[in-house]
């Protein structure tokens, strides 16, 4: 008899930021599946006799293919336990999740979504700037920085990208950011469009950069970190006269 799979949402990374379901997920689990972001104190809240394997994928690093997560998936349920798999952020956001849900369904197995407080949420919390703006920020975008390969996407809509009246949040792209602030000018946004770099948001380490979107650009041409980062450009302030809600 297959067990159940919870794709339980782990949120930016404050423990104190988890759902109330998701706690109750990783209490009664019988083993967990954990990305890199969601270690630490998260898991703290499964039990002590569950399984904990780390399955994270970090740029740079040596990681698990995302067909081997998925299949591990799959064998853990097929002994009848109850497995949580959990994903940093919100599990739907540039986390893989279709895949996995995908091998779950040709299995056989159930499985159920808990929603988390999304990473974007967080570092915009974090900064005290709302996401969206009366009359100057009506649409929220989120974008990925990189490809399969690990460079920026060839197939970005520049011309919404662009729009100076949406804020624009991009996951994993502290690398490819020069080449799309580049892009970004040439299709008409401003240089000095304000910018937000958030470091490991809501965490203890989090470090926030104030900057726009040439500066940043120019900084992260030069400076790398192992830190998971967020960029998040558009009406979100003015940095000369200090970021306002």
């Amino acid at each position: 008899m297959n067990g159940f799979v919870s794709f339980v949402s782990s949120g930016p990374g404050d423990p104190d930021l988890l759902t109330l379901k998701a706690v109750d997920r990783l209490r009664t689990a019988d083993a967990v599946l954990f990305d890199d972001l969601s270690s630490g104190p998260i898991l703290a809240h499964a039990r002590p006799d569950a399984d904990l394997i780390a399955v994270g994928k970090r740029a740079g690093r040596p990681s698990p293919r995302q067909d081997s997560i998925s299949r591990l998936l799959v064998d853990y349920a097929r002994t009848g336990v109850r497995v949580v798999r959990l994903k940093s952020g919100d599990a739907g956001i540039f986390g893989r999740l279709e895949e996995e849900i995908t091998a779950l369904e040709a299995a056989g197995i159930g499985y159920e979504i808990v929603p988390g407080v999304p990473s974007a949420c967080a570092a915009a919390a974090a900064a005290g700037i709302p996401l969206t703006r009366r009359l100057t920020a009506r649409r929220v975008q989120f974008v990925t920085g990189h490809d399969v390969t690990g460079e920026l996407p060839e197939n970005l809509n520049m011309a919404a990208l662009a729009d100076p009246h949406a804020t624009t949040v991009v996951f994993m792209g502290r690398r490819t950011f020069p080449e799309l602030a580049a892009r970004l000018m040439a299709a008409g946004l401003p240089g000095t469009t304000p910018a937000l770099l958030a470091e490991a948001a809501s965490q203890p380490e989090q470090h926030l950069r104030h900057s726009t979107v040439a500066e940043l650009a120019r900084f992260l041409a030069s400076h790398d970190s192992p830190a998971p980062a967020l960029i998040l450009y558009g009406p979100l302030g003015n940095p000369a006269g200090g970021w306002q809600p």
